[in-house]
């Protein structure tokens, strides 16, 4: 018997794994997702001042085959997100990988910039 006013199931965490840390290379436009001293990946970024703001469009999320189906690319997308947000910037999701993410994920899609980037 079911009671009259079932509770959709509890989404799995963001972060599953451990000792995560990223670093930003800006000289190669992107944010490296590192666990302890082994390299995961990386998400591509190039960053636009439109007016007083940035905003930052999010290229491309690579996992290393060997890490891949096991939520790192999710990881280091809310690491990302998290801080983008923290900082105050917008987000162009040109990456399929986060486009699929602010679906699933919609409290993320304030983030997103909906005006003309400069050329």
């Amino acid at each position: 018997m079911t009671s009259g006013s079932e509770q959709a199931p509890e989404q799995a965490p963001k972060i599953v794994h451990d000792e995560l840390r990223v670093e930003r290379d800006p000289d190669r436009g992107r944010v490296e997702l590192w666990q302890r001293d082994q390299f995961i990946g990386f998400l591509g970024y190039a960053e636009h001042t439109v007016g007083e703001d940035t905003v930052v469009v999010l290229q491309h999320t690579i996992i290393d085959e060997s890490f891949g189906r096991r939520g790192y690319a999710r990881a280091l997308v809310t690491i990302v997100l998290e801080r983008l947000k923290a900082e105050g910037f917008s987000i162009v999701p040109e990456c399929s990988y986060v486009q699929d993410y602010l679906r699933r994920y919609p409290e993320y899609q304030p983030l997103v910039f909906t005006g003309e980037l400069p050329d």
